[in-house]
């Protein structure tokens, strides 16, 4: 057993977790994770047999951390390690956490091909129907064979066939194919087919590619690279179909778990953008061969492909500093859309593959929310449409076909349970769901890998394989909104601590109370911190959402749709009850998915919608919240359960709210009376008169 850590023990950060703690020196890296609660597989017991125990340190100044991360600081490799190195071989840069033992302060990866319970991608295409106008035509033509008395040359005549046949007038061949042109036609006995690359506003035709004969398959990509998963789709150009799909968690956790983070690497760390850049790339790059692979598709068949992302992931993936987007004014290198060859960014498809990304709508607010906002339309119709895309940097849009605001609001990674003492992402064991009684105040669960709730018969059989081993962010915000509606945290997010005399659930916790979620190992509490940090995370998104509405001159939103793998886990009536968005009716609230998916292949499908997302995009008003004098005022409000001011008279209909119940910081309830407004309450108040 390890003596308890002090403070001038090393600090060790577990991506991508987020879980860190103080650990002696001559600590395995395994124990550690051990005692942190971080999923590292073993099954040789610490032995350097088995190899499942991979780990990598990541080097750097990590500022938001306070961590400055060195292989210095892990010991170097023992007998055993060389041993399994030099018989099962081991990765460049990997170590056997049973064997290296920590020296001094670090960052730790998890890399994800280890784990066994690795994050759940949840990203699967939509079923709607795209109507096809791509960028790419496939043409087949017979070529007119060379003659002595008509000296054209090759080339010349296959134009003037794909003029003759197809229509195609001011045609240009990417140059790669011009010493490639006389052998394809002769292999193909003067018959070929050219895949013709042509935007929606251009009047040129580019053939791109060329083969022999008929070619009558075309494949392309669709792309959400979000800051914690990457979600691809490979779909068939053309009939629209869906090949296949798959995802992975984003690399660049590893340098920082939210985007400001990932800024400040980049500025503490002179090759820190390079070195996210080839993170992402590669990453995609291993979608790409997964979907090909799951799809029967060969690389060189992908001939289009559309991109979207946040401004920082849309910077970093081409290669651009983000540090501009690090502080006001927040400056995008470029906005507008981008159309590029994918081997530009060094994106092995078809040679003459192209790649089109979004135009981002402002510095914090990019091109996936363009791409949501083209999936679901809020400029096509007349209800007052609300889209919200839950993440650490949580992007607002609100508009119907007369306007369009958006912008973006600092959530934090709390709902994806970073910076919460059980949190961790979705992954098999952790719990999704949860239900507390109001008068006994026990929890009943439910994980993902099971179907079973933790109080049926057959529940513990049914996650051996997995444990119970943290909670995700759908079962945080329904944790915390289940507390509220059963009376153990007040309106302010107080543990109420005088029902530890009714429940054993409440335990103290120095100068305030907790509760136990799930005895046993580990154990899972929800601590007042964690409250503040959701409280913090949706007040954020509130306050953000308030000042498009007043931005509006509405006072309610008609619709809202939830965006994003997590949005699709939230329940809507617990996100309203927590006060995550405003009152509305209760069945106009749904999950639409990964519409930022779907809105890229929606631009791959039609290149139509292209033109109009672009033209959408210079229409829509970004709101700087940083800028607002009022954004403080609303973020007080938004902090208590569901708000301190505006009224939910929708969600009071369709729940039961509890009474308003006064609470002191440490968990001492009082009556209702009036009591003393905070600090910020009352320079919110005054801001508002």
């Amino acid at each position: 057993m390890n003596p308890p850590p002090n403070i001038t023990d090393p600090l060790v950060l577990f991506m991508p977790s987020g879980k860190r703690g103080r650990f002696p020196v001559g600590t395995p890296v395994l124990d550690a994770a051990r005692q942190l609660g971080v999923y590292v597989e073993s099954v040789c017991g610490g032995r350097a047999t088995c190899g499942r125990c991979q780990i990598e340190v990541q080097e750097g100044n990590f500022a938001k951390h306070k961590i400055v991360s060195s292989n210095d600081h892990i010991s170097p490799k023992g007998a055993k390690e060389e041993r399994y190195e030099r018989v099962r071989g081991l990765p460049e840069r990997r170590r056997l956490s049973c064997s290296a033992q920590i020296l001094g302060d670090l960052v730790v990866d998890v890399p994800q091909d280890t784990v066994i319970n690795a994050q759940t991608i949840r990203k699967e295409a939509d079923t709607r129907v795209i109507a096809r106008d791509t960028a790419i035509r496939m043409c087949y033509v017979e070529i007119e064979e060379p003659d002595m008395h008509k000296p054209l040359g090759d080339l010349d005549r296959l134009k003037i066939a794909l003029m003759k046949d197809w229509g195609l007038k001011n045609l240009e061949f990417d140059f790669y194919l011009l010493p490639q042109v006389q052998g394809i036609l002769r292999k193909g006995n003067w018959t070929a087919t050219a895949a013709i690359h042509k935007d929606a506003d251009s009047d040129i035709a580019r053939v791109i590619a060329l083969w022999p004969g008929l070619k009558n398959e075309a494949y392309g990509l669709a792309c959400d690279i979000g800051s914690t998963t990457i979600a691809m789709h490979l779909v068939s150009l053309l009939s629209g179909r869906v090949a296949a799909s798959s995802g992975t968690s984003n690399p660049q956790i590893r340098f920082g778990e939210d985007l400001m983070s990932r800024v400040s690497y980049v500025m503490m760390n002179p090759d820190g953008r390079e070195g996210m850049t080839v993170a992402v790339r590669e990453a995609v790059s291993g979608l790409v061969d997964k979907v090909c692979a799951e799809g029967n598709v060969q690389r060189a068949d992908i001939l289009d492909s559309v991109f979207v992302g946040n401004p920082i992931m849309h910077h970093l993936f081409l290669g651009i500093d983000p540090t501009e987007l690090g502080g006001a004014p927040f400056a995008l290198a470029v906005s507008g859309a981008v159309r590029i060859k994918a081997s530009d960014i060094g994106l092995k498809l078809n040679q003459g593959a192209r790649l089109y990304m979004l135009p981002c709508i402002a510095g914090h607010v990019g091109a996936d929310a363009a791409a949501v906002t083209l999936s679901e339309g809020p400029h096509r119709q007349d209800e007052m449409m609300l889209i919200v895309d839950v993440g650490t940097n949580a992007e607002i849009v609100l508009g119907n076909s007369t306007r369009v605001v958006a912008a973006s609001s600092p959530t934090g990674p709390a709902f994806e349970g970073a910076e919460i003492s059980g949190g961790q992402r979705a992954a098999p064991g952790a719990i999704e769901r949860v239900r507390i009684d109001p008068d006994s105040l026990e929890p009943r669960y439910r994980v993902i890998g099971s179907e079973l709730w933790s109080d049926q018969p057959g529940f513990a059989e049914s996650v051996q394989a997995t444990g119970v081993t943290g909670i995700c962010g759908s079962g945080i915000i329904e944790v915390i909104a289940e507390m509220y509606l059963s009376g153990i945290i007040s309106e302010d997010g107080v543990v109420d601590g005088s029902l530890s005399m009714r429940s054993p659930r409440i335990v103290p916790n120095g100068r305030t109370f907790s509760y136990v979620l799930k005895e046993g190992e580990p154990k899972i509490t929800i601590t007042q911190n964690d409250v503040r940090a959701i409280q913090l995370a949706k007040a954020a998104l509130y306050a953000g959402t308030k000042l498009l509405m007043e931005k509006q001159h509405t006072e309610h939103v008609d619709r809202i749709h939830f965006a994003g793998a997590f949005g699709s886990f939230i329940d809507p009536k617990y996100a309203m009850v927590l006060g995550l968005i405003p009152d509305c009716d209760l069945d106009k609230v749904s999950a639409v998915g990964n519409a930022a998916g779907a809105g890229a292949r929606m631009a791959l499908l039609n290149r139509g919608y292209r033109r109009e997302i672009e033209d959408t995009v210079s229409r829509i008003e970004k709101i700087e919240t940083a800028l607002e004098p009022k954004f403080q005022e609303h973020f007080v409000y938004a902090m208590a359960l569901p708000n301190k001011v505006d009224p939910f008279p929708k969600l009071a209909a369709a729940v039961k709210l509890p009474p308003r119940k006064a609470m002191s910081e440490d968990g001492a309830a009082g009556d209702a009376t009036p009591r003393r407004r905070s600090r910020e309450e009352r320079a919110a108040r005054r801001g508002r008169d």
